[in-house]
């Protein structure tokens, strides 16, 4: 790893260097930084403590997120030891649901130069935009072309704020270490009026660039990656759904690359349903699953509990008969104008009296669904008599509103177990006290240690398998009793381990070679 040194004022300003009041003595007068420190000398614990003190003070969330921002940006040590001390706490600060907040708000807030914007105007000077990083060991990249962000949908550049967020997420659970992570943001214009409109909005002022040209630009940078880092795995992260699907199906066999929106949220799904099984005494295949939102996440579920089955032995036909999924119009089906990558899943079935489509509830009560899952981002979809019909089906109905941000979830998760007499095993996609939240931090982290680890050349679909079955494996027989889905948050570093070994094949010790903990070192 080779990261620039500098002396004096620019060594504190060097967040990948800088420690602040804790550079020795020795170190002040090695690198002409005496006079620029108070005096004392103070260990990281004592940092930690004092910024944490410092951060309570903050009366919001989004205060907080700023706070703990511009904090990275000074020290990253300092940083990812205060977070990692206060995982559960910081989380949703650092990432969802705060992280909606401070997308939306980025050209307001921005403080601090961090990764790469990308456009059209700058795609071909990527070799001389990368020779300006802090570090060209570039293994770990997380983009997006901002048009698909939560539930929040196009944000323009705002959208950053996910890569860096995400890749904060790698670096705190699997430890890649962040002088090794590069955010990127691919502006290529944005529709969201309120943006082009704004005075103070930093992104280029235009419509977004649609087919052939965005088309074009994609493999330009594609290109561009493949010749600067060729080891690096990308994470493609919160694109338009049509988008998402194209550039993980066009370059998956030609470049390092996965979308955490796709198979990541399939993944964790797919591993709340497994324990859920547990809890109801009852085989996953004997389930019937309805995913409400046809988008990257929706089809991303409906593809992982599939594969998830077939895994288990239930023939490709069966387990597709097990799978109903419905987008804003109704039940996929047969014969009706679908995208390619909702076709699978379409459904032949008797039409409804008048031609209507069938809807949630129509679906529950005839197919008997006992699993419903929610990635519509279409808030108060599941109502009392949804959850109603599912106790018809079921003694335990499964039911998981995972639409972020919060404001976004199918149902409030206290008013479904109040509807269900609290039968139901309730997970969500956004953080709900006493509720097990389904966060693809659990998987993604893993994945990528683990692939970076084995020098994969290709993320495959049965890697994101074995990842959601060994993370259902994590939760204890004690958690599974008390109904917990998923693991405690403070088990991360943990649970990233043993989703690395299981994608990847290799020992607990070659993974945790790789590792990095946020501790100064003498320079």
């Amino acid at each position: 790893m080779t990261i620039k040194c500098h002396k004096g004022i620019d060594l504190l300003h060097d967040p990948l260097l800088n420690k602040g009041t804790a550079f020795t003595k020795k170190e002040r007068k090695a690198f002409g930084l005496e006079g620029l420190l108070p005096p004392r000398v103070v260990l990281l614990e004592e940092q930690v403590a004092r910024v944490y003190e410092n951060l309570r003070r903050k009366s919001s969330n989004l205060g907080k997120y700023i706070e703990l921002r511009m904090l990275q940006d000074r020290n990253e040590v300092l940083f990812y030891a205060l977070v990692q001390k206060y995982l559960e706490e910081m989380i949703p600060i650092i990432y969802t649901p705060t992280v909606g907040e401070a997308v939306q708000l980025h050209s307001h807030i921005y403080r601090f130069a961090r990764g790469l914007y990308i456009s059209p105007e700058n795609v071909r000077q990527m070799k001389e935009m990368a020779k300006n990083l802090p570090t060209g060991d570039i293994e770990l990249i997380v983009v997006t072309d901002n048009q698909g962000i939560l539930g929040i949908g196009d944000q323009g550049i705002g959208g950053m704020g996910i890569p860096i967020g995400k890749l904060s997420l790698y670096t705190l659970g699997a430890g890649i270490h962040p002088s090794r992570c590069l955010p990127i943001s691919l502006d290529v214009g944005t529709d969201n009026e309120t943006l082009l409109k704004d005075p103070f909005y930093l992104g280029i002022k235009q419509k977004r660039i649609t087919g052939k040209k965005y088309a074009a630009f994609i493999d330009t940078f594609v290109r561009n990656i493949q010749k600067l880092y060729p080891k690096a795995l990308v994470q493609w992260e919160d694109l338009s759904k049509q988008n998402a699907f194209y550039n993980l199906e066009h370059y998956r066999d030609t470049l390092l690359s996965f979308n955490d929106d796709i198979q990541g949220t399939g993944a964790v799904a797919a591993a709340g349903l497994l324990n859920a099984c547990k809890i109801k005494k009852e085989r996953f295949q004997d389930q019937i699953f309805c995913i409400y939102g046809a988008g990257a996440g929706g089809i991303g579920v409906a593809t992982q509990i599939l594969n998830s089955l077939i895994d288990e032995g239930v023939p490709h036909k069966e387990a597709l008969r097990k799978i109903f999924v419905l987008d804003s119009k109704g039940l996929l089906m047969e014969g009706a104008p679908l995208e390619d990558y909702k076709k699978p899943f379409a459904k032949s079935l008797p039409g409804r009296e008048g031609g209507a489509p069938y809807q949630v509830g129509d679906v529950v009560k005839k197919m008997k669904v006992t699993a419903l899952l929610g990635l519509s981002g279409k808030a108060g979809a599941f109502t009392r008599d949804i959850a109603e019909a599912m106790l018809c089906n079921t003694s335990r109905p499964v039911i998981f509103p995972l639409s972020n941000p919060t404001a976004n979830a199918e149902a409030n998760p206290n008013d479904l177990m109040q509807w269900t007499n609290g039968a139901a095993i309730v997970a969500t996609g956004s953080p709900f006290e006493g509720f097990g939240q389904g966060n693809n931090v659990f998987i993604f982290p893993g994945v990528g240690l683990g692939a970076l680890a084995a020098g994969a050349k290709k993320i495959t679909d049965a890697m994101f398998t074995a990842a959601a079955r060994r993370l259902s494996e994590l939760v204890s027989k004690g958690e599974l009793d008390r109904g917990s889905i998923y693991p405690p948050m403070k088990n991360l570093r943990s649970v990233c381990v043993e989703v690395a070994m299981a994608v990847s094949g290799k020992s607990k010790k070659e993974i945790v070679k790789r590792m990095w903990e946020p501790k100064y070192t003498a320079l």
